[in-house]
């Protein structure tokens, strides 16, 4: 038999180090969380913000979050399942749809610290990038960085929509034009027409078209739920126009109002947990039912 070395000796499981739970799980990039959160000393207790950016198959989430000792806690947040409010009821995990969950979060955050009417952002976006600049007479603008978790950043991603809309916001969001459509490597220029069209659904409408022309049914299939609230590739830039404008108007959370009481409908399912006083007593009556039904029988 041929010599074989043994790699997994004594010697490796003694200094094996077990990792992170949600390490383990491929959750969170501990190496760039560290990075995130971690504060400079000489700021004291000031917290770090980070615009937090988690897509799903349905939906956009992108919360204001920053972290203490005892874990993360969430200044506001925005989703897309919103938008319909705002007048935006199909489409929502599209670019555009990003850009908005974008913009209403950064509104709703400045609003709950009275900073929105002093830093109103980009109102009329045209595609170019326009940092926010502190103001002489008034706080320096709401700063945060932003934490795409394990997204993979390449250019054009919908990670840097919600990144332009929460900067067109009146968010200062360190960042540069390199990751964002319409950005050439070579020459090494931003497009920003291009990038405007995708703020205003414009890609989404010429796919609209062309599919219209080539593939009528497939169009029908793909599109259904635009085709049933009527809209058509000439409507989604006016739509998008509208939603910005109501977003800036009223960015307020209102909760809905509960069709059920679900504190009482999941009790039924979550019993109480019963002490040691009461697990013995409950040992103890089966016992005693137990000799009862015994002594019946014998009789």
């Amino acid at each position: 038999m041929p010599f074989v070395k043994q790699v997994k000796n004594k010697a490796y499981f003694k200094r094996f180090q077990t990792k992170y739970r949600r390490r383990r799980e491929g959750k969170t990039d501990y190496y760039a969380r560290k990075r995130l959160v971690v504060q400079a000393k000489n700021k004291y207790n000031s917290p770090k913000f980070r615009l937090v950016v988690r897509f799903t198959n349905t939906d956009i989430v992108v919360q204001i979050v920053y972290a203490k000792l005892q874990g993360d806690f969430i200044l506001t947040a925005a989703y897309a399942h919103e938008l319909p409010k705002y007048g935006i009821k199909v489409g929502l995990t599209n670019w555009a749809a990003a850009y908005a969950t974008g913009l209403l979060a950064a509104r709703r955050v400045l609003t709950k610290l009275k900073l929105a009417d002093k830093y109103e952002g980009v109102v009329d976006p045209d595609g170019t990038i326009a940092p926010i600049e502190p103001l002489e007479d008034a706080p320096r603008p709401f700063k945060a960085y932003l934490d795409v978790g394990l997204k993979r950043t390449s250019t054009g991603s919908k990670v840097f929509a919600v990144t332009k809309g929460a900067s067109d916001g009146g968010i200062f969001i360190p960042h540069s034009e390199n990751r964002f459509p319409g950005y050439n490597a070579e020459s090494k220029s931003l497009d920003a027409e291009l990038l405007r069209k995708y703020i205003y659904g414009g890609h989404v409408a010429d796919y609209m078209r062309l599919l219209q022309e080539e593939d009528d049914d497939r169009y029908k299939r793909q599109f259904s739920k635009f085709i049933e609230i009527g809209a058509t590739a000439d409507d989604l830039e006016d739509i998008y126009k509208k939603a910005h404008q109501k977003i800036r108007a009223d960015p307020e959370f209102v909760a809905t109002e509960k069709k059920k009481d679900y504190k009482t409908e999941f009790s039924k399912f979550h019993k109480t947990r019963l002490n040691l006083k009461q697990r013995r007593n409950k040992v103890q009556q089966k016992i005693e039912n137990f000799k009862r039904s015994q002594a019946v029988k014998e009789e």
